[in-house]
């Protein structure tokens, strides 16, 4: 019973992960696309050597990175930095973002991934737990794994354009993930745990990471206009909720099938 809950979570991240690829194409890719532009000084970026200018003057590149590279990629789809998009430091070439693939279909292929990790974790908590998720409680599961590991370490670290400044790399996700596992600890102790002990100690947890503070960059100047970083941050926060919905309910409707077909 439990590896057909696994498969069912397996196939509601591979769903999510699909959907919320489109809702990035609409709403965050092109945001991105525009701050490239700003790179490198001016409002548009000039051409170099590996690079090939658009017919409106824009640079457009794409980024090849090694099997290390990649994985890093993947993994940085948990930060507030959106996956496949923040590329500090590296080199522009020929070749598409891993293994010759282009954006669209490396920002694809990370999806599935996060959204099946994802996936695998809410199912796997609301099994420890002991609380199912069902379609009825499905969309509030979701807004809680938002909160935990998008909104609330947000208020630190909010979604970055690539051209923005930025702490170190290393101190970043450091509070990022103690923020995530302090939020989730959190939430639990808010939400499904009886006591007003258990109340005020969610709330510690919870408002602990902020209290202490994201580490901030030293130098806030940037090409990158701010209207378009609270553009971009608003659109990743709201796809990204919108994943974690479509998540939420698509565990809630597998849990229910598999409960009735045993």
């Amino acid at each position: 019973m439990i590896v057909r809950y696994l498969l069912a979570a397996l196939v509601a991240g591979l769903f999510s992960g699909v959907l919320m690829t489109a809702a990035q194409e609409a709403r965050v890719v092109p945001l991105i696309l525009h701050a490239e532009e700003f790179e490198g000084g001016g409002e548009t970026a000039p051409a170099t050597e590996g690079t090939t200018p658009s017919t409106d003057g824009a640079t457009q590149t794409q980024e090849h990175s090694s099997l290390g590279d990649v994985l890093l990629d993947v993994a940085s789809s948990f930060s507030p930095i959106s996956v496949a998009y923040a590329h500090e430091g590296e080199e522009h070439e020929e070749g598409g973002i891993m293994f010759g693939m282009s954006r669209f279909s490396g920002t694809l292929l990370a999806n599935l991934v996060t959204g099946s990790g994802f996936a695998l974790l809410l199912a796997g908590f609301s099994l420890v737990s002991g609380h199912p998720i069902t379609v009825a409680n499905g969309a509030l599961w979701g807004a809680a794994g938002w909160l935990a590991v998008h909104m609330l370490p947000a208020i630190g670290l909010p979604p970055e354009l690539p051209g923005f400044p930025a702490a170190d790399l290393g101190d970043r996700q450091v509070w990022w993930v103690a923020t995530i596992v302090l939020s989730a600890a959190g939430l639990y102790l808010l939400f499904l745990k009886d006591g007003i002990v258990a109340k005020i100690a969610g709330i510690v947890l919870i408002a602990a990471p902020q209290v202490y503070g994201a580490p901030q960059p030293g130098d806030i100047s940037s090409n990158v206009p701010a209207v378009l970083g609270a553009e971009f941050a608003v659109a990743a926060l709201a796809t990204t909720l919108f994943f974690w919905i479509v998540l939420g309910l698509s565990l809630g409707f597998a849990n229910e099938k598999i409960a009735k077909a045993a």
